[in-house]
């Protein structure tokens, strides 16, 4: 197998890291990676994109938004390829988004059989969960369904 060339066309970045070309363009519109012109204005992309863009998918299958994953990756200097210790540094300061994120889901699990959008799902006992709409208290949403640390019950 060959060895990638320093500079990678979309097509190769697409191939080689799974991510399709409108998925690359809009990463690029939205700050998360970058590209040079060619001077018949063809992006060519350094190869240290390919780590950026598992960074970018990784952290996304946690449940990141892009918006915090551009927050994120703007603390790294602009063409340095994320590493190990990188992903350390910035996952311990996820932990507490994740763990409130896994404690909504494990809610929602728990109670999807019984619960939803007011919090108690079966229409024919919703009278007797929450009568008089006494979840309404704890604000809009499903208070039995958020996590503990967006006001869930």
């Amino acid at each position: 197998m060959s060895k990638l060339p320093e500079m990678l066309t979309i097509g190769e970045v697409a191939d080689r890291s799974g991510v399709p070309h409108t998925a690359l363009r809009f990463y690029e519109e939205r700050g998360l990676i970058t590209s040079e012109r060619t001077a018949g204005n063809q992006r060519r992309y350094a190869r240290a994109v390919l780590r950026r863009l598992a960074f970018i998918r990784t952290a996304q299958r946690v449940g990141l938004s892009l918006e915090e994953i551009h927050d994120a990756l703007d603390l790294l200097p602009e063409r340095r390829t994320p590493t190990k210790l990188d992903w350390c540094k910035l996952s311990k300061s996820w932990h507490g988004e994740i763990e409130a994120r896994i404690d909504a889901l494990q809610r929602l699990r728990d109670n999807l059989t019984s619960c939803i959008g007011c919090g108690c799902l079966s229409l024919k006992s919703c009278g007797l969960i929450n009568s008089d709409d006494g979840l309404a208290k704890f604000g809009p949403g499903a208070p039995r369904l958020k996590a503990a640390t967006e006001g869930g019950i």
